[in-house]
């Protein structure tokens, strides 16, 4: 995530370094512990967590588990990751939901932090799982805090309970209640209140909050906080916590590009777990916060499964299992490519999705390199194209390809190139689908992963007897050129025949037909 793009840098290099040594001295533990404590004050990481973080790390490392491990360098950053889990929260923590609905889940935090956005964001979650929730705009005092909620709540397709204007009119205590009321006689068995904030913590703001926790008696107090505000996420948890208390934390911004480590502090400083992540704009963006996941991402180890699990939500199994069909029988077309590319846009960001790979942090430059638009301008060629040239792009000669071009406001050249990487790709998928290697442009083929029965042996000799060595250039010419043309030409670069080849015999087709059973 980016803003925790200069932590995880910071770390990345100081194991980068531990790696290199075989065996750990207590000197390369405090050096190593030193570094880790400089990352994570420069990411404005709480000083009373970094202080219990790196003690931690320190007692571990020089401890028996690493003295006596095969790769202690492993072992060490095994150790931070196993610490960084417990900083943020340690296990993950869901939703608690009420025994007799409506579940009342009640949203606090500053003005600004994202509360608003992240009931819409919540209300389209619990809507895909099969909950029917209500919004209710409690936010009064905000200038057109009800009409934003009632916007995002369109959006979500969710229902919103909103009596008063709002800007300063309307009693938010009564609000609260009333809506918990409307949703238990409308039947919506959650109800998320969206409440005011202040630029800064206050007397009143705090009243006005605690007054309406304990008119609606909320199964759920969670607690926004913005993931770019710095240390003073720490301040403002505490006095959150004495003056309201909340039973979880809200991340929001992490798709920013500030430090953001203030936020690693809160769930330690507060001893409340840290239950949603919200990772960009759109309403779909937003995540079940998994400790063990985030404490990867930031290690660059990567998170694969977060990555399996929005796949499984765009993807869907039948369509897939059709898909791997049409592979293995060679009838997957430019449409089936087109539905495909669909369906990686609704899973999101393709550069977030490609920086929960593993190392990914260490080719951040290419990342950020990497343009988005580049699928929605393949899109808008093979969308150029007739339902026939789709299927069948061997169709597609000079004039077509000048009026997919013209049609999609790209070059010819472009519409090569699609063409080009789209036959690459069709061959390597095939190849996987039946169970072979792929032959990666570029790569070669994969050492050790050639078919049953080749011999590397052999071949090295037929390379080795291939032609002259000879170190007098001129000499080396005539020597090839003899054995090129002692070689009997049997076809051609397409398959097809290059010379006269030798009919088989009347017993070579006797052969044949013993082996296919044929008398």
């Amino acid at each position: 995530m980016a803003t925790f793009g200069t932590l995880s840098d910071r770390l990345t290099e100081t194991f980068r370094n531990l790696r290199t040594k075989g065996k750990l001295t207590a000197a390369d533990v405090d050096g190593t512990v030193r570094e880790i404590r400089r990352a994570l004050l420069d990411a404005d990481v709480a000083l009373v967590v970094v202080k219990e973080f790196t003690a931690k790390v320190r007692e571990r490392a020089l401890g028996d588990e690493v003295n006596k491990a095969l790769n202690p360098a492993q072992q060490v950053v095994q150790i931070v990751n196993e610490e960084l889990v417990q900083i943020l929260g340690g296990e993950q923590r869901r939703l608690q939901f009420a025994k007799t609905a409506p579940t009342v889940i009640m949203l606090a935090g500053l003005q600004g932090s994202g509360k608003t956005t992240f009931a819409g964001k919540l209300a389209k979650q619990l809507e895909g799982e099969g909950h029917t929730p209500l919004l209710v705009a409690a936010d009064l005092q905000r200038p057109n805090a009800v009409t934003q909620l009632q916007v995002v709540a369109e959006q979500a397709g969710a229902s919103v309970y909103a009596p008063e204007p709002g800007n300063g009119v309307g009693d938010p205590v009564k609000v609260s209640r009333d809506g918990v009321e409307y949703a238990r006689r409308q039947q919506h068995d959650v109800v998320i209140i969206d409440t005011a904030g202040r630029l800064g913590v206050d007397a009143e703001l705090m009243k006005q909050a605690a007054d309406i926790r304990k008119a609606v008696n909320p199964d759920e107090v969670l607690f926004v906080i913005d993931a770019m505000i710095g240390q003073d996420a720490v301040n403002t948890a505490k006095a959150f916590q004495e003056g309201v208390d909340f039973t979880g934390v809200v991340l929001s911004k992490l798709d920013g590009d500030a430090r953001g480590g203030a936020a690693l502090s809160v769930a330690s400083v507060t001893g409340r777990p840290i239950i949603f992540a919200s990772t960009g704009e759109r309403l779909e963006d937003l995540e079940p916060f998994h400790p063990d996941r985030m404490a990867s991402r930031i290690l660059d180890l990567g998170d694969i499964l977060t990555l399996i699990e929005q796949a499984q939500q765009a993807f869907d199994e039948e369509e897939a299992m059709k898909m791997a069909e049409k592979l293995a029988t060679e009838a997957f077309t430019l449409e089936d490519f087109l539905d495909q590319l669909q369906q990686m846009k609704k899973m999101g960001s393709m550069k977030k999705m490609l920086g929960m790979l593993p190392g990914m942090g260490q080719m951040k430059q290419q990342l950020e390199d990497f343009d988005e638009r580049e699928i929605d301008r393949t899109e808008a060629i093979i969308r150029s194209m007739t339902p026939g040239e789709r299927r069948n792009p061997k169709v597609l000669n000079g004039s077509r390809r000048l009026r997919i071009a013209r049609g999609s406001g790209m070059t010819v050249t472009d519409v090569n190139q699609l063409v080009q990487r789209f036959e690459q790709a069709a061959k390597m998928m095939k190849t996987v689908a039946r169970g072979g290697t792929p032959n990666i442009p570029g790569m070669g083929a994969v050492p050790g992963m050639g078919r049953p029965g080749a011999s590397s042996k052999r071949g090295k000799k037929a390379k080795s007897s291939g032609g002259s060595r000879s170190g007098n250039p001129a000499k080396r010419a005539a020597e090839n050129a003899g054995i090129a043309s002692s070689v009997t030409p049997t076809g051609s670069g397409f398959g097809l025949g290059g010379g006269a080849a030798k009919a088989p015999s009347e017993a070579d087709l006797a052969e044949i037909q013993k082996l296919f059973g044929k008398s």
